[in-house]
C-alpha cells in the first residue's frame, strides 16, 4: 500500500466537513496539485467528543462517494500505541504509531550493544547529497541515540506487528511519531532511529521527528525559519540516504505535524520538495474546527451565540482545556479577551480576533490557541453545536474549503 509523495492530514473533530475538505483537494487536483487526503483522529479527541474510529471512516467514505473522488485516500488511527489501538484496527488504514513518550527510557544493555555492533559502520563522515557539509556520526553519537531512542523504536515495533497480525501484512501505511519530546532531534540522531527502526523490520512510509523551534496548534512557527529550512533539507537527505541504506520503503518521507497555518515555513517546504523531489506528510487537524467556529459567527445569530458561548465556557475551565495540550500551545492566559467583551463582540470582531490573519491588527493568536483546543465545549452542547453547523452550512463549509485549499495545498504543495 502506497501513500503517495504528497499527503496532509485534515482531522475533522465533530466528522461533519469530510465534503467541504475533499472539495479542496479535488479543485487542488484540477490544478496539477495531487495530494492525498488522511483523515486523522486521536484516541484523545474521540474519548472527548464521544465519536469512535468507524465515524471518521463513514465521513470518508461518504465524502469520496458524494464527490465521485478517484484518487487515493487514508483513514489514520493517530497517536496510537499498544493500549489504544485496537479499537482502531477495522476502521483505519493509515496507523501514527506514538512512541515518544519511550524517549529517554534505555532498552536493555543486551539491546543496546547489539544495536551499536550492528551499526559500528555508520561511525563516519557521510556526505549526502544536496548537503554542504556531511553528517557526521561517531561511535559514542551510536550508543548515545541508543540509549535514548531504541525503546520507543521496539515499542513501534511491537505495536506495528500487532497491528499486522490483526490486519495483514501490507494493507495498512504506517508512520512512526517521535515529536511530542522536548528535545529535537539532530539528523544523525534521525539517521539511527532510522536505522533501528529498520531493524524492527517496521516499513515506515512517513517519520514525524520533533524538529527545532515550537509547532503550537493552529498558529505559526515559532523560531527562526531559516534554520528549521536547513534542518529540514538535511532530514530530508537523511530519510532519503535510511531508505537506500536500510532497505526503507524507497518512498520514506519527513512528517510534519502540528502543520497547519505554519505560514512562514511554507516557503521554505516547497522550496526544499521542488529542489530535491522529496515527499512531504503535512499533518494538520484542529483548524477545521475552528473554520466551523469562524463560519458560526460570520452567520451571526444563533451561530455567533454559540461560538460566544463555546468560548465563556471554555474559559472557565481553562486548565482543563489546555492542560492535555500543554506541549503544542503557549497560551498566555492575560492576553486571552474577558468573556463580557467577547458577548459583546459583533460577527466581525470575533471572525477578526480568530481568523489567522497575522496582517490583521484585530487577530488574537491566544483567542485561536485557546479555541484550538476548547471544542470539548462544543462537544458537551447536545444538539446545540451541529444544529447549528446545519443551519450555517454553506458558511462554514466554505470557510472549511479555503483554509485547506489556499492557506496549506497550493502554498505548500502547488
Amino acid at each position: 500500500m502506497n501513500l503517495g509523495r504528497f499527503s496532509m492530514g485534515i482531522g475533522d473533530r465533530f466528522a461533519r466537513q469530510g465534503r467541504a475538505q475533499l472539495s479542496a483537494f479535488v479543485e487542488a487536483r484540477h490544478a496539477g496539485i495531487d495530494v492525498t487526503p488522511v483523515w486523522n483522529k486521536s484516541h484523545r479527541e474521540h474519548s472527548i467528543v464521544g465519536s469512535v474510529p468507524a465515524d471518521v471512516r463513514r465521513e470518508a467514505d461518504a465524502a469520496v462517494q458524494a464527490l465521485g473522488w478517484t484518487g487515493g485516500y487514508r483513514v489514520d488511527a493517530d497517536h496510537i500505541g499498544l493500549g489504544t489501538v485496537d479499537a482502531f484496527l477495522a476502521a483505519s488504514d493509515f496507523f501514527t504509531l506514538d512512541v515518544a513518550h519511550f524517549i529517554g527510557r534505555p532498552a536493555p544493555e543486551d539491546d543496546i550493544r547489539a544495536f551499536c555492533s550492528r551499526h559500528a559502520a555508520l561511525a563516519r563522515e557521510i556526505a549526502l547529497p544536496g548537503l554542504d557539509r556531511p553528517i557526521v556520526v561517531t561511535a559514542a553519537a551510536i550508543e548515545a541515540a541508543a540509549r535514548k531512542f531504541l525503546l520507543a523504536v521496539k515499542e513501534a515495533g511491537r505495536t506495528h506487528r500487532h497491528i499486522e497480525t490483526a490486519r495483514g501484512a501490507d494493507t495498512f501505511i504506517t508512520e512512526v511519531s517521535m515529536d511530542e519530546t522536548d528535545l529535537p532531534q539532530t539528523p544523525a540522531e534521525l539517521l539511527l532511529i532510522l536505522a533501528a527502526i529498520a531493524d524492527e523490520r517496521i516499513p515506515a512510509q512517513t517519520i514525524a521527528p520533533k524538529f527545532t523551534g515550537r509547532f503550537n496548534k493552529g498558529v505559526d512557527y515559532e523560531g527562526d525559519p531559516e534554520i528549521f529550512a536547513r534542518e529540514f533539507e538535511a532530514d530530508v537527505a537523511v530519510a532519503a540516504f535510511a531508505a537506500r541504506e536500510f532497505g526503507l520503503p524507497a518512498g520514506l518521507k519527513l512528517s510534519v505535524h502540528s502543520g497547519s497555518d505554519k505560514f512562514s515555513l511554507y516557503p521554505h517546504l516547497r522550496a526544499v520538495l521542488h529542489r530535491t523531489g522529496a515527499g512531504l506528510h503535512l499533518k494538520t487537524a484542529g483548524t477545521t474546527w475552528l473554520e466551523e467556529l469562524i463560519g458560526l459567527a460570520a452567520a451571526g445569530g444563533e451561530g455567533l451565540a454559540v461560538a460566544r458561548d463555546v468560548y465563556a465556557g471554555a474559559l472557565a475551565r481553562y486548565d482543563e482545556m489546555v492542560t492535555p495540550y500543554a506541549a503544542v500551545i503557549h497560551v498566555r492566559r492575560d492576553e486571552l479577551p474577558p468573556v463580557a467583551d467577547v458577548m459583546r463582540m459583533s460577527a466581525f470582531d470575533f471572525t477578526s480576533a480568530l481568523r489567522h490573519d497575522p496582517r490583521n491588527p484585530r487577530f488574537n493568536s491566544q483567542f485561536r490557541q485557546f479555541l484550538h483546543v476548547s471544542y470539548k465545549v462544543a462537544a458537551e452542547m447536545g444538539r446545540r453545536f451541529p444544529d447549528a453547523l446545519d443551519a450555517c452550512e454553506a458558511t462554514v463549509a466554505g470557510n472549511v474549503r479555503t483554509n485547506i485549499l489556499d492557506r496549506h495545498l497550493r502554498p505548500v504543495f502547488g
